[in-house]
């Protein structure tokens, strides 16, 4: 098997607004996110023969990327949209090393934007949220997106004794990181009472244990390794990547608190030649606080049973042995929609390059980047590096 490690780096990175963006549309955030990606890497558009978006919720496009590439009038040689959640939009990153590897293209824009909170209704942002389940087992029963995740939450807590207070605990890390962040959509401080305290949106679920609603997006580039020292940035290299699927409906599931990031996570470490020990800080998927005590076991960085703990013992803050979501995360960076885990890619750049500020892990080398997609379903691990190991 031919492995990807080291054969290609990010070369430009870049995010646009985030937040509420009532005048630009998802396709202009898209366009926006492109161009400033694109100059950070200190290129022309012209240079651009590989593009990769993913569709728009609020905006729909038949074929979306190829009506970028004529918004942005550029001509590629590989052109891929993708729609899918949020697991697999990482998978892109290993599509576009694939092209670039094999000869297909040279330079790979991976650009996604949505405006779920003011390109969607509220009626349209709920029919979405209901809209995901098995029709035949899921569906006549009613539970929306928050259901099925407090489903999950509740199996953790039944199985490992996993408390709300520690569910509680990665929303105030996550906010403790935004409010370093001035992009972050939500940055005031709060408190494990705050969220305790917090509207209950589907037991044991409260509103400050989900994910924001918000417009936005983000870019990058990707080239050759052998390319990368030419562009005005560090290069960060795709050391290892592995994806996971397990089932499409929950209903389906093999296990409510056990996840196919075991595998994706897996095939990552073993192409980079790592292990969960080697990595300076992670960036995993962060719709609802359950999913991270969840992915920090499957991953291996934690004992099954433990994630709990180890949130509450402060490893996923800045100064802990994992800083986690340093940006801010779903929960208070921004969410919108399958294009919100480019932003834990986008972070995971700018630590590497060691640009981050008041957020900065102090000299990050290795990062993991893991996204899922569903409910737990789809999973995609990146293990990203400053230099080739």
């Amino acid at each position: 098997m031919i492995s990807l490690k080291g054969k290609v780096a990010i070369v430009g990175a870049a995010d646009t607004q985030v937040g509420v963006i009532p005048l630009l549309s998802a396709t202009q955030l898209c366009i926006d996110a492109a161009l400033k990606a694109i100059e950070d890497a200190g290129i022309s558009k012209d240079e651009v023969d590989g593009l990769i978006t993913c569709n728009s919720m609020a905006e729909p496009i038949l074929y979306h990327a190829e009506a970028i590439a004529e918004y942005l009038q550029i001509f590629p040689k590989y052109c891929m949209s993708v729609s899918t959640g949020g697991g697999t939009t990482f998978s892109v990153l290993h599509h576009a090393a694939s092209a670039i590897v094999t000869g297909v293209c040279d330079t790979v824009l991976i650009s996604m934007a949505d405006s779920l909170r003011s390109g969607l209704t509220k009626e349209q942002a709920m029919a979405a949220q209901a809209s995901t389940g098995h029709n035949q087992f899921e569906l006549p029963y009613g539970p929306t997106v928050p259901a099925y995740y407090a489903l999950i939450a509740q199996a953790h807590m039944e199985q490992y004794g996993t408390t709300s207070e520690q569910f509680a605990r990665v929303s105030v890390a996550a906010r403790k990181h935004a409010n370093l962040n001035p992009e972050a959509q939500m940055r005031e401080l709060i408190t494990v009472e705050d969220v305790i305290h917090s509207k209950k949106i589907a037991d044991p679920l409260h509103l400050l244990d989900c994910s924001l609603i918000s417009d936005g997006g983000s870019a990058v580039i990707v080239t050759s390794a052998e390319r990368a020292a030419d562009f005005p940035n560090h290069p960060v290299y795709l050391l290892g990547v592995g994806e996971g699927h397990s089932h499409e409906h929950l209903s389906q599931a093999r296990s409510l608190t056990t996840s196919a990031a075991v595998e994706s996570g897996q095939r990552a470490f073993k192409m980079a030649g790592l292990s969960p020990k080697n990595i300076d800080f992670a960036q995993l998927y962060d719709c609802f606080t359950p999913t991270v005590l969840i992915e920090l076991e499957d991953l291996g960085f934690c004992e099954k049973g433990e994630g709990g703990a180890f949130v509450e013992s402060g490893a996923i803050e800045l100064g802990g042995t994992l800083p986690v979501n340093t940006h801010g995360g779903l929960l208070s960076h921004c969410h919108p929609g399958n294009p919100g885990s480019m932003f834990a890619l986008t972070e995971a750049v700018t630590q590497l390059r060691h640009q981050a500020g008041a957020r900065q892990v102090p000299k990050a080398e290795v990062a993991l980047v893991h996204g899922q997609g569903g409910i737990m379903s789809s999973h995609t691990t990146l293990i990203l590096g400053r230099e080739v190991e």
